[in-house]
Order: structure tokens, then C-alpha cells, then sequence
């Protein structure tokens, strides 16, 4: 065995270990990819998972906000696992930060597969940060929460 595949094999079967879904939480977004959403071998584009975690993200950004909001950067992402045709995606997005106009979110998607056997897998992990605006689309404060 080569120095290292030890790590590696037990990283695997880290990344892979079934999950239950947050208890005590509602997801912010559900939803299940469909073809016209996969590549050639049937995985979902990385580019249409990332559209949905904005959504997820800027719909908790925009509550906090009281109003519209934009997305003004990507902290971090990480695919952990493919994700499926006919998964059912749950996206659960959690504030993390408040600052004057900036709100940041981070997002956790969970893929629940196989309806006859359901497991539950995390595919997903994102931070973004979006910013408050007015109507004329530029930065205004961020209320107190209420």
C-alpha cells in the first residue's frame, strides 16, 4: 500500500457515510435535478448546483435583510459528493454573520436517494455573502433584527 491510500480510503468512506438530515430544521430550498440538469454521465452540473445554493443563501440573506439583496462573493464551496438524477436536494442556509450592509450564509445540502432504501448523503458546503440593497440597487443598512 502506498503511503497515503490508507487516508484516503478512510477520507472515502468519510465523505460517503450516510446522514440524517438537520433535526429541528426546515430547509430553506427542496428540490429534485432532473436530465436536463446532468452531463452525459447522468451527474448534475456543479454549475446548477451552485445557481441553487445562491437561491438557498439569498433567500435567508434577504429575510434577515428585510428585502433584496445580491450576491457579492463566493467564501468557499466544496462538492463533496456527485449529485444525481432524481435526488431529492434539501438546502439549508444559516446566518452566520451580520455586518453594516453584508449578510453571510452558510449553505449545507443534504441528497436523499434511492426511494425504495433512503440514503441520506451531504453533497454539498458553501459560504456566501450577500449585500442589503434599496431599490436603486445600491448598499443600504441592514435592520436590527427584530
Amino acid at each position: 500500500m502506498v503511503e497515503g491510500d490508507h487516508d484516503r480510503r478512510r477520507q472515502g468512506r468519510a465523505m460517503n457515510a450516510t446522514v440524517r438530515l438537520p433535526e429541528g430544521k426546515q430547509p430553506t430550498l427542496r428540490v429534485v435535478p432532473m436530465p436536463a440538469d446532468a452531463n452525459q454521465h447522468g451527474d448534475i452540473f456543479g454549475g446548477w448546483i451552485m445557481a441553487q445554493v445562491d437561491i438557498a443563501g439569498g433567500v435567508a440573506a434577504a429575510r434577515r435583510a428585510r428585502g433584496r439583496v445580491a450576491t457579492v462573493a463566493v467564501n468557499a464551496f466544496q462538492f463533496k459528493q456527485a449529485v444525481l438524477i432524481g435526488d431529492v436536494l434539501s438546502f439549508y442556509a444559516d446566518i452566520v454573520r451580520v455586518g453594516t450592509t453584508s449578510i453571510t450564509v452558510n449553505v449545507e445540502v443534504y441528497a436523499q436517494r434511492r426511494p425504495t432504501d433512503v440514503e441520506t448523503v451531504k453533497v454539498t458546503e458553501a459560504t456566501l455573502t450577500y449585500v442589503a440593497t434599496g431599490d436603486d440597487r445600491r448598499p443600504r443598512p441592514v435592520p436590527p433584527e427584530s
